[in-house]
């Protein structure tokens, strides 16, 4: 993840995505938000923050990147929207770009399963006390597949819509990052109470 300062009230930022239903032409469907929650950088995006980013530039107006590098487009996103749990995306990797082969055949294999939008905050508030802040308005412009997603749950779900199940080594990463997390919000709540 990476944060570019603009004005005070504006911020460039990624979060994280679930990938789920990764089919053999390469077309994919998850969740590139889950409304309420908060990722690793202690922000989380409200109910409605892409609506006026979305009726502006439509799906087709979204990029499709590999690790948010410009110079690395994947595919196509074919839906975009909103709904009661969060932004909805279906995506299509291009056959003929060896960079997304590459990328299907290690999201097939499950070796890459992490997604990132790219926004910029035009609208937010922070919470004094948690420190979380609450994303109100953002301008999508990009969501990429990545290795390392700041959302824990940010993971491929299945593949040819078979459960996936991971190896060993990434699930002790994923609790390992969850068991982090964990403790910094205990030492965070311990200082408010101290």
């Amino acid at each position: 993840m990476t944060t570019d300062r603009l004005p005070v009230w504006r911020t460039k930022k990624f979060a994280n995505l679930t990938l789920a239903g990764v089919t053999g032409a390469g077309r994919f469907s998850g969740y590139a938000s889950i409304f309420g929650e908060v990722d690793l950088g202690k922000d989380a995006i409200e109910p409605g923050a892409f609506s006026r980013s979305l009726s502006r530039r439509g799906a087709s107006g979204v990029r499709m990147l590999f690790q948010h590098d410009p110079g690395e487009p994947l595919g196509a996103w074919k839906t975009i929207r909103e709904d009661a749990r969060g932004l909805y995306v279906e995506g299509q990797l291009s056959p003929g770009v060896a960079r997304a082969q590459e990328v299907h055949q290690l999201m097939k294999a499950g070796a890459l399963d992490g997604l990132s939008i790219g926004f910029q905050t035009v609208k937010a508030k922070t919470d004094g006390r948690s420190g979380v802040r609450r994303i109100l308005e953002a301008d999508l412009w990009e969501i990429s597949i990545v290795t390392f997603p700041m959302l824990p749950s940010a993971r491929v779900s299945n593949v040819k819509n078979a459960r996936w199940f991971r190896d060993p080594e990434t699930e002790l990463v994923r609790r390992m990052r969850r068991a982090t997390r964990m403790m910094k919000l205990q030492a965070d709540k311990d200082r408010l109470h101290d």
